[in-house]
Order: structure tokens, then sequence, then C-alpha cells
């Protein structure tokens, strides 16, 4: 009873495990990890599509590449579409700026005609086309000449068809005094119209005086009628 004490081994499991077994929870990791394994490999090969070989990944990379570059190239291609297309509304807008303004310019000219024409002093021999002004120069062999027509024009009416027949008084160095009569100038006549142009005269012809003839057509019936000098 008083002899010397024996050293006391507890188990922590109750019983003491053999020599060389693995431990119970390496065993059930390991049997995880087998049938986790197992189940991955059973999914793919039925319910997965199946994995493509090495050639056909290789195809798939190429069509991929190809298309990324295509891609990249339409890109490219909408970039400069869209610059081109902002360029174009840039100067679509100008354009319209610049036709707006023209727009009102000749409006104010036509006002500022209309005023000038009102000015002028009436044709003396009246008639339903006046001949409110005109001049006349030689430049050149050439008879050049702005006349000044006007006539009442009802709202909305159309313009007056007719013809600005211009006979041409003066001396010629082959005889006495002569007329020559120039080509006859179409007209469409609104309110008002100015008629600018040049004529050739016949050699050495020299004028002194135009007679202004207004008629509704060649050789028809006269609209209006003034005779003035040559400048």
């Amino acid at each position: 009873m008083f002899g010397q004490s024996k050293p006391v081994v507890l188990q922590p499991y109750g019983t003491r495990r053999k020599r060389g077994r693995p431990p119970r929870w390496l065993v059930l990791l390991l049997s995880g990890v087998i049938v986790g394994a197992a189940g991955v490999v059973l999914v793919q090969e039925r319910y997965l599509p199946p994995r493509l070989s090495q050639s056909e990944t290789a195809k798939l990379r190429n069509a991929y590449e190809t298309a990324d570059t295509e891609r990249q190239r339409l890109q490219r291609e909408l970039a400069d579409t869209s610059q081109k297309l902002s360029a174009a509304l840039a100067d679509k807008k100008n354009l319209t700026e610049e036709l707006t303004a023209t727009r009102g310019a000749t409006e104010r000219l036509r006002e500022d005609m209309s005023a000038v024409v009102a000015s002028l002093p009436p044709d003396p021999r009246g008639g339903s086309v006046e001949v409110r002004s005109g001049r006349f120069t030689v430049q050149g062999g050439m008879l050049a000449y702005d006349v000044v027509l006007t006539r009442e024009q009802r709202a909305g009416s159309r313009p007056m068809t007719g013809v600005l027949q211009l006979v041409v008084a003066g001396t010629s160095t082959r005889g006495p005094d002569s007329t020559v009569t120039l080509k006859p100038v179409t007209l469409a006549l609104g309110s008002h119209e100015v008629v600018r142009g040049a004529q050739p005269l016949p050699e050495g012809f020299k004028p002194r005086e135009t007679t202004i003839q207004v008629l509704d057509r060649v050789g028809g019936k006269p609209l209006g009628m003034r005779v003035m000098l040559v400048k």
C-alpha cells in the first residue's frame, strides 16, 4: 500500500486506437473528395455539353479572334461614319443659316428695288406697260441697255409674257439716217422688271435714239412705248 506508485495514462477516446489505422476523420474526408470528383465527372458526362478537342478548341479560338477583329473594324467604321455625319450636319446647319441670310438679303433688295422703281417718274405715254426708265450706251460696237418696265399686277396673278423690241435710229457712214431693229427680248413681267443686255450694231453705225416697244408677241399688239436718247 505504501509502495512506489505507477503513472496513470488517460485515453481520451475511451479505447486505444490500433496502430497503423488512419483516423476516422481522414477517411471521411477522402471519401467525400472521391464522391465529389465522381459527381463532377458524372455531371460533365451526362448533363453538360461534350468537351472540345484540341483542334476544335483551336478552331473556336480562331473564330473568336476573327469575329473580334471584325468587331473592331466595324467599330472604327462606325466612328468614322459618326464623325462624317456630324460634319455633314454641321455643314447643313451652316448652309441653312447662309440660305436664310441670303433670302433675307434678297427680300431686302427686292423691297429696295420696289421703292426705287416707285420713285421713278411715270411714263408720259402711259399704257398697260410703262417704260419708267432706260439707259443706252455704245460699248465696242454693242448697244448696251438697261430698261425698267412696270405694270399693275393683281395679287396672285401670273407674270405677263411678252417681248421687248428695240428700234435704233442713227447715222451710217454708208448713207443717210437709218434705223436698225434689234433682236426681240422675251419678257416675263410681274409688277416690275429690269431688262438688261447688249446687242451688236452694224459696222459704222452711230446710234442717236432708241424706240422701246413692249409687245404681247413678236409683231403683235403694242403694250407700251417710249423713245430715249443713246448716250
